[in-house]
C-alpha cells in the first residue's frame, strides 16, 4: 500500500508528491510470504534406516496340513493329553524353503503331487518316507509350557483366573501390509481350538488416543491401519502374502497365550523401517501394554538411534530374533526389546517337554550395541558378554515341531491349515505371557511388568532356585558353527535365558518389586542466534540419575542435574535426544527435544545513493528497503522538496522531481518493521545551478 501527505500536492495509486519543508510520503510493504515448517515430537530418522526393508521372520512346514479334528472345539483341553499330530512332507515339496513360505507358494508346489495320509494316531503312516511335520494345538502349548489351563466354555472366572488370561491388558501386533481375513482367521482357530471369541472393529480416523481401557471380561480384536509417519489413516494398506500370514500367526497365538487381552493390529503402510518404527509409535500413544514385532533386518550402525521409539510409559517390546541362524538383527538387538529366540519342542502330551536350540534362530553378539547394564549379572554366560548379546529368552520355533495357524487366502471363504514357526510365532507368545504378568498384578495392585529385562536377569535368573522354578535352561542344540553358536547351561545366544516354564514365571512376575525407569518429558524450545540458550531437563525417577546427551550440536552440554546449556546458538532445529540413567538400577528412559533457534532479530535495510542534479533538469533516484526477517515494512520520508513525487515497485522506491531547484536538500528516511526495529537514513540531494 502506498499513501502520501504534505503541503504541495495530490495522491495517486502509484505516486505521491509533497510540498518542500514540510513535505512527507509514508509508505506501507507487506511481509513477504513465508513458509511454516513443522517439527516433528523427536522422532527423526536416520538416514541410512529410513529406507532400510524389514522382512517377516516366520517360517511354514511345506505342507498343507489335514484338518484338525473338533476334539478341543468339545473341550478345549482334549488335544493336551495326546502327542502332536504328524504329517509327511510330499517329498516333491521337501525341497522347499520354510523361510517366508507361504500357502499358495506350498499350494503352486504341490499342484501335482498327492497329499501324503495321516495315521489316526497321529504319527505318519507306514507310506511316509519324507520328513514329517508336527504340528502342535494351543492345549499342547498350554500343557508342554505349564500355561493355566483354559476354563470350559462359558464358565463364571473369578478375577485371579481372568488376570491369568491376561484380562484387563492391551497387546499389540506390529506389522506390515494387509491381512484382510485377520478377523475370519482368528475366529476359525477360536472355533477349531475351543478358545474364547472375539469381536473386531477397525480404529478409524479421529479415534480419541490413549485408547479406552480394554475389557476385562472378553477379548476385542481391533485393526488400525497407518500412515508412513504413524498418523491412523481409513484406508488399509496392499495386500501381501508373506506378511499376511505373518500376521494371521502374531494375532492367533498371542491370543491363545492371553485370551482376555485385547489385540490391536496395527498394519504399516509398507515395511521400512521409516513405516515401522512409526508404527510402533502410535502404539506408545495408544496407551500401556505389550508390543510385539516378529519383523527384523541386519543391525547397523543406526540402531540406537531409534531407541525413543522403545520408551513408553507402561510398555513393553518384544521382538523376534531372526530365522537366518548366527546373527542379530533389529529391532530385537534394541537394549530396550526383550529379544526372543528359538528352539525346537518334543511333547508326547505326558511328562515334561524336552528342546533344544533350533538351528536357524537368530542371536549372536551385537556389533554396535554395547552391553546393557541388566546383562552383566552373575548367571553363567552374561557376564563374558562383550557386548549387547541377542536372545535374552526363547520359545517354540521350528515349523517341523511348528503350531496349527489358520489361513484364508483372498477371496476364499474356508480356512487352511498350516505349520508355523520362526521365531516370529515366539515373540507374539512370550508377548502374551507379559500381558497375562501384567494383568495379575494390576489385580494385586503392583505395576506393570514394563521394561522386563531387569526382573528376568537380576531378580529370576540371578536367583538359582528362582531360575530353575522360572525358566528351563536350554543346553543343547547350535544356530551356527561359531564359539557362541551353541546352547550351554546358563545364558546363550541362541536361547538366551530359555523358555518359560510359565507357572513358576507368572508366580514370580508376578510378585516381584519392579523396578520403574526414568522418564524424561519430551519438549519444545526456542531461542535466538547468538544468545545463550539454558533450560532444565523434565525427569521423573525413582532414585538419583545421570544425563546424557544424543545428536547435541557442538557447544551444547548438560549438566550433572540435568541443565543443558548452549552458550551461542546458531539457527536451526535440533533434536536433541536425552537419556536419564538411574544410578542404583541401571534402568533409563529417553525424552526428545526439538530446539529451534531463530536469526535474531535484525533491523530494516536501506539502501539508496546520494542524489546529484542540474536546477531545472527532471532528476530520479531509487531507495531500496528490504527486512531480514521477511517481515512487513511501514516507510516514512520526510524533507521532501516541492515538486518532489514517489512511486512504490516491490521493495524499490522510485523518487523523481520534474523541475529540481537549486539548493541542497535531504531526505529523512525512516523504515519500521512489523516487530518495531527500524533504521534511518538522511539522504542528501544537490541541486547545483545551470
Amino acid at each position: 500500500m502506498l499513501s502520501g501527505c504534505g503541503g504541495g500536492g495530490g495522491s495517486s495509486e502509484t505516486g505521491v508528491e509533497a510540498s518542500a519543508g514540510e513535505g512527507s510520503v509514508q509508505f506501507e510493504i507487506a511481509a513477504e510470504e513465508a513458509t511454516l515448517t513443522l517439527v516433528d515430537d523427536g522422532s527423526t530418522m536416520p538416514a541410512l534406516a529410513a529406507d532400510a526393508v524389514a522382512q517377516p521372520l516366520f517360517h511354514l512346514a511345506p505342507v498343507v496340513l489335514d484338518e484338525p479334528d473338533l476334539d478341543d472345539a468339545l473341550d478345549n483341553t482334549a488335544s493336551g493329553r495326546r502327542a502332536p499330530h504328524a504329517q509327511r512332507v510330499p517329498a516333491g515339496l521337501a525341497g522347499l524353503s520354510s523361510e517366508r513360505l507361504t500357502l499358495q507358494d506350498i499350494e503352486s508346489g504341490r499342484m501335482q503331487i498327492a497329499s501324503a495320509s495321516t495315521a489316526e494316531d497321529g504319527t505318519a503312516s507306514a507310506l511316509a518316507t519324507g520328513t514329517v511335520a508336527k504340528t502342535y494345538t494351543p492345549a499342547q502349548i498350554r500343557a508342554a509350557y505349564g500355561l493355566p489351563a483354559l476354563p470350559v466354555a462359558g464358565a463364571s472366572l473369578t478375577a485371579a483366573q481372568a488376570a491369568q488370561l491376561g484380562a484387563g491388558q492391551t497387546i499389540y501386533i506390529v506389522d506390515a501390509m494387509h491381512n484382510p481375513n485377520a478377523a475370519a482367521e482368528l475366529a476359525a482357530f477360536n472355533k477349531t481350538f475351543g478358545l474364547p471369541g472375539c469381536s473386531s472393529q477397525l480404529l478409524p480416523v479421529g479415534t480419541g488416543l490413549p485408547l479406552a481401557a480394554a475389557p476385562k471380561d472378553n477379548c476385542v480384536l481391533s485393526i488400525a491401519y497407518t500412515t508412513t509417519s504413524g498418523a491412523l489413516t481409513n484406508t488399509a494398506p496392499a495386500y501381501n502374502a508373506g506378511w499376511a500370514t505373518e500376521i494371521a500367526l502374531d494375532v492367533q497365538w498371542a491370543h491363545a497365550i492371553a485370551p482376555l487381552a485385547r489385540i490391536v493390529l496395527i498394519e504399516a503402510p509398507d515395511p521400512s523401517v521409516n513405516s515401522l518404527t512409526n508404527a510402533v509409535r502410535l502404539a506408545n500413544q495408544m496407551g500401556p501394554g505389550v508390543v510385539s514385532m516378529s519383523f527384523g533386518l541386519a543391525e547397523a550402525s543406526w540402531t540406537t538411534q531409534l531407541d525413543s521409539a522403545f520408551a513408553g510409559t507402561g510398555m513393553s517390546y518384544l521382538a523376534a530374533t531372526g530365522d537366518s541362524g548366527a546373527a542379530v538383527s533389529w529391532p530385537s538387538v534394541s537394549s530396550r526389546v526383550l529379544a526372543v529366540g528359538g528352539t525346537s519342542l518334543s511333547y508326547t502330551g505326558t511328562g515334561s517337554r524336552s528342546e533344544v536350540a533350533w538351528t536357524k534362530t537368530g542371536g549372536g553378539i551385537s556389533a554396535f550395541v554395547a552391553t546393557p547394564t541388566y546383562q552383566s549379572s552373575a548367571l553363567p554366560g552374561v557376564g563374558s558378554l562383550t557386548r549387547r548379546g541377542v536372545a535374552d529368552v526363547a520359545f517354540n520355533a521350528d515349523p517341523m515341531t511348528g503350531q496349527y495357524v489358520a489361513v484364508i487366502k483372498p477371496g476364499a471363504t474356508t480356512q487352511s491349515w498350516v505349520s508355523a514357526g520362526g521365531t516370529s510365532i515366539s515373540a507374539p507368545q512370550w508377548a502374551g505371557l507379559i500381558a497375562a504378568a501384567n494383568a495379575m498384578r494390576v489385580l494385586a495392585g503392583k505395576p506393570v511388568v514394563g521394561s522386563a529385562h531387569a526382573t528376568l536377569y537380576g531378580q529370576i535368573a540371578a536367583v538359582p532356585g528362582t531360575y530353575a522354578a522360572a525358566f528351563a535352561d536350554i543346553n543343547a542344540g547350535s544356530n551356527g558353527s561359531c564359539t557362541i553358536c551353541t546352547a550351554r547351561t546358563g545364558y546363550d545366544v541362541p536361547t538366551g535365558l530359555g523358555t518359560p516354564n510359565v507357572s513358576g514365571l507368572l508366580g514370580t512376575l508376578s510378585g516381584a518389586s519392579i523396578s520403574t525407569p526414568p522418564v524424561v518429558s519430551s519438549a519444545g524450545v526456542s531461542g535466538k542466534a547468538g544468545s545463550a540458550l539454558s533450560f532444565s531437563v523434565i525427569v521423573s525417577a525413582a532414585n538419583p540419575v545421570t544425563y546424557a546427551l544424543g545428536g547435541a550440536p557442538a557447544g551444547m552440554t548438560i549438566s550433572s542435574t540435568g541443565v543443558i546449556s548452549w552458550a551461542k546458538p546458531v539457527a536451526g532445529s535440533f533434536t536433541v535426544t536425552v537419556t536419564a540413567k538411574d544410578s542404583k538400577t541401571g534402568l533409563s528412559g529417553q525424552g526428545s527435544y526439538v530446539i529451534t533457534i531463530t536469526s535474531a532479530a535484525l533491523p530494516p535495510v536501506i539502501k539508496a545513493s546520494a542524489m546529484t542534479g542540474v536546477a531545472g533538469r527532471a532528476l530520479a533516484g531509487t531507495i531500496t528497503v528490504s527486512d531480514p526477517g521477511g517481515y512487513a515494512m511501514s516507510i516514512s520520508i520526510s524533507g521532501v522538496p516541492a515538486g518532489m513525487t514517489f512511486s512504490l515497485r516491490g521493495q524499490t522506491i522510485t523518487a523523481t522531481w520534474a523541475r529540481p531547484v537549486t539548493g541542497k536538500y535531504t531526505l529523512n528516511i525512516t523504515v519500521t518493521d512489523a516487530i518495531g526495529l527500524s533504521t534511518k537514513l538522511a539522504l542528501p540531494i544537490t541541486i547545483n545551478a545551470k
